[in-house]
């Protein structure tokens, strides 16, 4: 069954309601869940036409989780893990969006989210400690407190070639895929990006398409899914083991499971580390060789030794050395840019029509109404597919016109990068809470563990201000300002900021070059905030109506 969307209310007879969320992904979804338990009076605004937040959105063929979905599940409720079994290893977006929809349904949700639904506005009222929102259908809602969850991989990123608009055939983005499935039989089709939604795309258009250009700027590191059907007795045993494995993932640094290294790469002999990198590819986990040694992600050396394992398995696949020279990652460390998970995706380029272009020697000058021009030539298609991501993290939390103490927007704070406490809030949004966003773990971990610690956090801060009589929550200046140092420099002991990535914002002109993640792990993260309640929310300013 799915939800319609609710009538508007005008200005003059809107109701002000406890708190409202924004977004009916999986983030949204757990967050009304929780407040209906604390009796809120909640609203969800969703701008997608139905719940599931990325997973509705991301519907391109081949998009599937690169975390195993007997993982990638909400650890909440016993009964749904029991009651719910995954396919496959990893699950495709469909199967992830069937499992979203379970949820809404099982739980109630849907009658209060609004879907259809855009928040385009919302402005904080000092003297009253609440929030008024506009939304793009004319409502206007009043509220005390306001969540963003709405997604780290939510706002696409706008191509920026010139001339898009002039292509006269059909050109689709796969993070706005149509709910249609386009027939790529026969037709010439143009690929624009290798992040992780090329390449899970290309092979499949491959087997469809007559001819197909891949345009590549930068290689991605990708590694084999080794995806395949799960048997009953493997979700069986799942499922007896899952209240240990739940608790474990909430100990753990990434949210997924696994056992940690305790030996430098360096430590070990060519041999042996050869064999370590081979038993972890084997495995198509991207944990297993991210956490083969403890300096990868630290060390240029330890780093180079993955780098050029993984530039070696490329070689072994593809059959043209020019093509798989162009297609090994150099001049970045592995890991600094999200690794992707390939089905097949090396192999599709020794199909005869299959073609990849490197924009790094023949960049794009621009798009034609017949195709794509190069600095060498003009490639002639019938279709283009952009594959360009996302600005992520923050891309979502900016989009809308947000108004803080002072008249501040939320973007002129930002201006130079996000700040906050925590990555939960920012000093002078008051009541102004943020599910997995900037400067928490949110994109280095498995999300929904992440999610799930970020609204119980959230939800518990919400009843202690009732219970209390209170009704502001504010990061301090000062809170604020160390947590961001210590973010940063946290950061700059580690390789990631050494690529260009969406991990610093470098994929989108313009935008502030600073790391958007917490790398110190969730479970340090989790007794961080954990600490901060503990002792009375340190690193905040609570206030009730008299103060």
């Amino acid at each position: 069954m799915n939800a319609t969307a609710q009538p508007a209310a005008s200005p003059v007879d809107a109701l002000p309601v406890d708190a409202v969320v924004v977004g009916a992904g999986l983030s949204g979804l757990y967050q009304l869940h929780r407040l209906r338990e604390l009796g809120l009076r909640t609203r969800v605004f969703e701008a997608g036409g139905d719940v599931g937040g990325t997973w509705y959105w991301n519907r391109y063929p081949g998009a599937r989780c690169d975390i195993e979905s007997m993982s990638y599940s909400f650890s909440f409720s016993p009964e749904l893990d029991q009651e719910w079994a995954w396919s496959e290893k990893y699950a495709t977006q469909p199967e992830i969006l069937r499992y979203i929809h379970h949820v809404a349904d099982r739980f109630g949700l849907r009658g209060d989210i609004t879907l259809n639904t855009r928040v385009t506005r919302a402005v904080y009222d000092e003297e009253r400690h609440l929030w008024q929102l506009s939304t793009d259908t004319g409502e206007s809602v009043t509220t005390r407190f306001l969540v963003m969850a709405s997604g780290c991989s939510s706002t696409a990123k706008d191509p920026g070639v010139p001339g898009a608009g002039s292509f006269a055939g059909p050109a689709y983005h796969t993070a706005r895929w149509p709910r249609e499935e386009p027939d790529f039989t026969g037709r010439r089709v143009a690929v624009i990006g290798t992040g992780s939604s090329g390449v899970q795309i290309v092979p499949l258009l491959a087997e469809q398409a007559a001819e197909l250009t891949v345009f590549q700027r930068t290689p991605a590191y990708a590694l084999p899914a080794r995806n395949r059907p799960l048997t009953d007795a493997e979700v069986a045993e799942w499922k007896v083991g899952y209240p240990e494995f739940r608790a474990a993932q909430r100990r753990s640094k990434g949210g997924s499971v696994c056992e940690m290294p305790t030996r430098s790469a360096l430590e070990v002999g060519d041999e042996e580390r050869t064999a370590a990198y081979e038993a972890a590819w084997e495995k198509g986990l991207l944990s297993a060789i991210l956490r083969s040694y403890t300096d990868i992600l630290v060390n240029e050396e330890a780093n180079e030794t993955v780098a050029a394992f993984i530039r070696s398995k490329i070689a072994s696949v593809v059959a043209d050395p020019r093509t798989a020279e162009r297609l090994s990652p150099r001049g970045f460390p592995f890991g600094a840019k999200r690794p992707c998970l390939d089905t097949g995706y090396y192999a599709t380029y020794n199909k005869p029509h299959v073609t990849l272009v490197d924009l790094r020697e023949t960049p794009i000058e621009e798009i034609t109404p017949k195709g794509v021009r190069t600095a060498d030539r003009e490639h002639l298609v019938d279709v283009i597919v952009y594959a360009t991501g996302f600005d992520a993290v923050t891309g979502s939390l900016l989009a809308p016109d947000i108004v803080g103490k002072g008249g501040v927007t939320l973007r002129e704070k930002w201006a130079d990068g996000p700040l906050n406490h925590l990555g939960l809030v920012s000093a002078g949004f008051p009541n102004l809470f943020t599910v997995t966003g900037p400067l928490s773990p949110s994109v280095l971990t498995n999300m929904v563990v992440s999610i799930e610690q970020h609204v119980e956090w959230i939800t518990d801060c919400i009843a202690h201000l009732r219970s209390n009589g209170l009704t502001e929550i504010d990061a301090t200046p000062e809170a604020e300002e160390t947590w961001t140092a210590h973010v940063a420099e946290l950061a700059s002991h580690t390789l990631y900021p050494a690529a260009d990535s969406w991990y610093l914002g470098a994929n989108v002109p313009g935008k502030p070059r600073v790391f958007l993640a917490y790398v110190g792990g969730a479970d340090r993260y989790r007794e961080e905030c954990d600490a901060s309640a503990r002792n009375g929310y340190t690193g905040f300013a609570l206030s009730g109506p008299a103060d």
